[in-house]
């Protein structure tokens, strides 16, 4: 076998000797590097010891300021109040509108005080006349529709139109003074020995009578109309210029179960009559005969709109 034989590709002889070469000189090891991961490494550029948060309670005070608690730091953000000028039109829009609300309810409450001071008597009497009124109403609706429905009907419509007008006609001169009337009402008598009653006295009664239904009344022989008017003369009272004297008496149709109590209401004629020593007497009756009349009037410039 040659030498080339007794050694290896990589120079090393087969036999497992070693080569007579001087050893190659290597670099010196970092022993520190070689077991330095990069975690190390990390750890060792980041800071050795992070100071741990300190609660707020127990961090130290500034020099000269105090630590606020939550409560105060609220208060201090709340007042002074900072109001911008929007803020402050829709505080007076809405005070505006409150102030408007509590004068509207107001009113309603003082309109009702009225009925609410009322006794349970006086209630009654209210809610009985606007009963009866609204009865009357509807009986003259009933009565204005069966005389269209007559004329409707009817074969002869001039003949029935002659009877309407007829009848129409003395309802109305009932209302003006002109005819006589009769009915159930009532008759009351003011006897005024002291001489105390006067004329808006005796006229407050006959706007009570009038509310209360009267359909036509009469004062000592004189008709009341709707233009009548009291006046006072000394000591003594004139309707329509014809002086009357005491005791008066009323000569009242319509319906007796309205008239007397509207007379009688507490504060109402009788009693303010009787305050001032004036006797005063209500009678009912199924028949009052009214026959003082008025002379028909023509007037100066109202004119028939059919003529």
């Amino acid at each position: 076998m040659n030498d080339h034989d007794a050694t290896r590709p990589d120079g090393t002889p087969r036999d497992g000797s070693p080569r007579n070469e001087s050893p190659r000189a290597e670099p010196p090891r970092d022993e520190t590097l070689r077991d330095e991961t990069p975690t190390t490494r990390l750890r060792k550029e980041l800071p050795q010891e992070v100071p741990a948060a300190v609660p707020r309670s127990e961090q130290p005070e500034e020099s000269g300021k105090p630590t606020l608690t939550g409560r105060q730091r609220l208060m201090q953000g709340l007042w002074p109040p900072r109001v911008s000028r929007a803020q402050l039109i829709v505080a007076l829009l809405l005070f505006g509108l409150g102030f408007g609300l509590a004068v509207q309810v107001a009113s309603n409450s003082e309109s009702g005080n009225a009925l609410r001071g009322a006794r349970q008597e006086d209630l009654v009497r209210i809610l009985d006349e606007l009963d009866d009124r609204s009865q009357r109403l509807e009986d003259e609706k009933q009565g204005l529709e069966k005389q269209r429905q007559e004329l409707e009907n009817s074969s002869d419509q001039a003949e029935e139109a002659r009877k309407q007008t007829v009848e129409k006609e003395k309802q109305l001169g009932i209302l003006a003074g002109t005819v006589a009337a009769q009915g159930p009402g009532i008759t009351m008598v003011i006897e005024d020995t002291k001489g105390t009653v006067e004329a808006d006295m005796l006229l407050d009664a006959i706007q009570e009578l009038r509310a209360a239904g009267a359909e036509a009344i009469q004062v000592n022989g004189v008709r009341v109309v709707a233009g009548t008017y009291l006046t006072e003369s000394g000591k003594s009272v004139s309707v329509d210029g014809n002086k009357i004297n005491a005791p008066y008496r009323f000569k009242v149709i319509g319906k007796p179960q309205d008239l007397e109590p509207a007379l009688n209401i507490p504060g109402g004629v009788v009693q303010t009559l009787e305050k001032e020593q004036a006797t005063v007497s209500v009678e009912r009756s199924t028949k009052i005969v009214v026959d003082a009349l008025r002379a028909a009037e023509q007037p100066d410039y109202a004119r028939s709109s059919s003529q």
